[in-house]
């Protein structure tokens, strides 16, 4: 097939870089987080983007967005952290069509509890692994990749408005 737009060398080898990270990094982060907290890397972040809500409570299609998964998926997952009693889901007092999901002070506990390991991890892994500058370079070019994944920034909006004094990440849970 002549018409086929293959890789270079370099867009290959840059290609297979990011797809090893991209497999890889989810998979240690889900190993510690299940090794030391019974967490998985999505119940992390679940539980991190209610501590950031107002009254740590978020519609779920707003959670799905602002953790880059279908309502179905986060819906199995906030049925199970439901079931563990880390989420509370609820009816929308105004539109009854509408549901929530609302940290309970034991899933405040529980991103507490497993916060300092994860970022133990996650320095280990990441921040301090890079540079400042590779830090600043590496986040232009994931907001430009972020750009063709989700050009109407439905996905993450809301978590790139928001990039200070993040619950789990770069705080205590409260």
């Amino acid at each position: 097939m002549t018409d086929v737009p293959w890789l270079t060398t370099q867009e290959a080898d840059a290609w297979l870089d990011l797809v090893a990270v991209a497999e890889l990094l989810p998979a240690a982060l889900d190993s510690q987080l299940t090794r030391d907290a019974d967490l998985t890397f999505f119940d992390y972040l679940v539980l991190s983007q209610l501590a950031e809500a107002p009254d740590r409570s978020l519609r779920i299609t707003d959670l799905a967005a602002e953790t880059n998964a279908t309502v179905a998926r986060l819906s199995r997952v906030a049925s199970r952290l439901e079931r563990d009693g880390y989420v509370r889901r609820m009816r929308d007092d105004t539109d009854g069509r509408t549901r929530h999901a609302q940290l309970t002070d034991a899933g405040v506990q529980k991103l507490g509890s497993a916060a300092p390991d994860h970022i133990k991890t996650v320095r280990r892994l990441f921040a301090d692994v890079l540079t400042v500058d590779q830090m600043g370079e590496l986040s232009k070019l994931c907001r430009v990749l972020l750009g063709a994944l989700d050009p109407d920034r439905i996905l993450l909006a809301e978590t790139l408005a928001g990039r200070s004094g993040r619950a789990g990440l770069s705080s205590m849970p409260h």
